[in-house]
């Protein structure tokens, strides 16, 4: 057998596992498909992060995982973590030696594998068709058979916690015949994710003061407490937790492995991880997202955008005197930031930690805080919003500091025409007439809207003096209409996300016509890049 590539560069305890299954069992959520590259590139992510193990798939049941396993051996160079692969016992009465699916498993090259096994006594009649006692000889005879070929064997004892109601003598039994048999642990899954805190740290512990053997856990979030359930385990004596990065998976996903590891490092000074990688966690967490192309969520613990960002204007004023006031943790241990968001909420605190944020001092200069915070709350009762708009908040700031709003370009006029013809597309036309750089410049754009249009004009006429702004990009444009009671006559704010060179930044915008306000989040998003460019 070739063997995947083991850890190195770290030596790793084997006293505590911290094992990922995203790219198996996060891979079952609904909407998320990896291709190959896809998984060689999350995995690389992962020993990033510095996890022991990761579970690459089911080689020889899923062709893909087979094409994982192939190219691994190659094109994968592992520092902390070691490749598992995942697979099922042998068929009821097919020797293990015979059965093609455990052929596949000892074939994969990985020095690891994870059998999944009937824990369950109604789940090995109903689902396997079998007997007890030959679910029981199945464990016995694929962990030996594995063993024998030179794998560790990992055992996942499926749907343990309810077959452990239903039956713990026969559930309990088969935890130990695998671990006669050479398996060097039992992971105990909460498969239909409805267990309790309390109900784990019970199960538990009876598992490992019955029957000796060495537990880990594997948790669904059906319950929301995937990641409680797994800390629990662990109180009780699990020393193998399973998980996903951003908690994906199948229904309402699987324990998020990064709150896991981070509980178990920040909370209980456990060191799980290589040292250092949990600086890493953020960054890893929303690359990973990238990939899955599933957007992180911005409230996830420790890695969300919003896991440290404060808006009432009681929380600044004492996070002013102490951040450890109203944060658990420092957000700098996972790589995360705290943020500051300014709104209508905000006080002369808020203001003044903002703009430290955004390099201006404004300590002392009560005047000036309480102008800037009373120009906010006027603002945003019309509707403008400055706790996603960074960029047009500090343009603000730095009108009211330098007494004059930052200035490029002068707009002498824009329009804009739509023409519709039966059978084509809507095609928009722009035409923008501006002075920059000591020039009038008139510009006309055509895109697949007027926004587009607009964006195509401006960033063209701009660019006739300011070359930069051919590496500005719009990358999100979110529109919300704000009193619908009144219709087409509504008020409309615009948001607008720009990219530039390894930064992004959003604007608003608002006004009556959706094109109004677009063009100002426009100008706004322009005008910023240019300043940060030139700064």
């Amino acid at each position: 057998m070739t063997s995947l590539p083991d850890a190195r560069g770290f030596e790793p305890t084997d006293a505590f596992h911290v094992y990922d299954t995203t790219l198996r069992d996060g891979a079952q959520q609904e909407g998320l498909n990896l291709s190959v590259e896809d998984k060689l590139t999350i995995a690389r992510h992962l020993d990033g992060l510095g996890v022991g193990y990761i579970e690459g798939g089911w080689p020889g049941a899923v062709p893909k995982d087979t094409e994982f396993f192939r190219r691994a051996k190659d094109e994968l160079t592992l520092q902390s973590a070691t490749l598992a692969a995942f697979g099922a016992t042998r068929r009821a009465g097919v020797a293990a030696a015979d059965d093609p699916q455990v052929a596949a498993l000892r074939d994969s090259g990985a020095a690891v594998v994870t059998l999944v096994a009937k824990s369950h006594d109604r789940h090995v009649e109903a689902a396997l068709r079998t007997t007890l006692d030959e679910n029981l000889a199945m464990v016995r005879d694929t962990v030996q058979h594995l063993r024998s070929e030179g794998q560790r064997v990992f055992l996942d004892a499926e749907h343990f916690f309810d077959g452990y109601r239903a039956n713990r003598p026969y559930a309990l039994e088969v935890l130990q015949a695998a671990a006669e048999a050479g398996a060097d642990l039992v992971a105990l899954c909460d498969t239909n994710g409805g267990m309790l805190p309390p109900e784990v740290t019970d199960v538990v512990g009876d598992v490992h003061a019955t029957t000796g053997v060495r537990v880990g856990i594997h948790c669904h979030n059906d319950t929301g407490c995937a990641v409680a359930n797994t800390l629990a385990a662990v109180t009780a004596g699990a020393t193998h937790v399973q998980g996903t990065v951003n908690g994906y998976g199948e229904r309402t996903g699987n324990a998020d492995l990064v709150a896991v590891v981070a509980n178990l490092e920040i909370k209980q000074r456990r060191p799980v991880l290589p040292s250092g990688r949990l600086r890493e966690a953020t960054r890893i967490a929303h690359a990973v997202a990238e990939v899955t192309n599933v957007p992180a969520t911005s409230r996830q613990p420790y890695v969300g955008l919003s896991a440290f960002t404060h808006k009432a204007g009681l929380h600044a004023s004492a996070i002013k005197v102490d951040p450890d006031l109203y944060q658990h943790a420092d957000p700098v241990t996972v790589g995360n930031d705290m943020r500051l968001l300014v709104s209508e909420m905000a006080g002369r605190a808020s203001i003044e930690l903002k703009g430290r944020e955004l390099g201006f001092d404004l300590a002392g200069d009560n005047e000036r805080l309480t102008r800037v915070a009373e120009r906010v709350k006027r603002l945003e009762s019309t509707g403008y919003t400055f706790e996603a708009a960074d960029a047009s908040f500090e343009l603000m700031l730095v009108e009211e500091m330098e007494g004059t709003r930052p200035s490029y370009f002068e707009v002498e006029s824009w329009r804009v025409i739509t023409e519709s013809r039966p059978g084509d597309e809507a095609l928009s036309e722009a035409t923008v007439k501006l002075r920059a750089g000591g020039e009038r410049i008139v510009v006309t754009g055509e895109g697949n809207g007027p926004v587009n249009a607009l964006d195509h004009a401006l960033r063209t006429a701009i660019g006739q003096v300011y070359p930069e702004v051919g590496k500005f990009e719009l990358t999100d444009y979110k529109v919300r209409i704000l009193d619908q009671g009144h219709g087409t006559d509504a008020v409309i704010r615009v948001l607008i996300e720009t990219s530039g060179e390894q930064t992004s930044w959003v604007t608003v915008g608002v006004g009556h016509n959706i094109v109004e306000a677009s063009w100002e989040a426009l100008c706004d998003a322009v005008t910023y890049g240019l300043r940060r460019q030139q700064r």
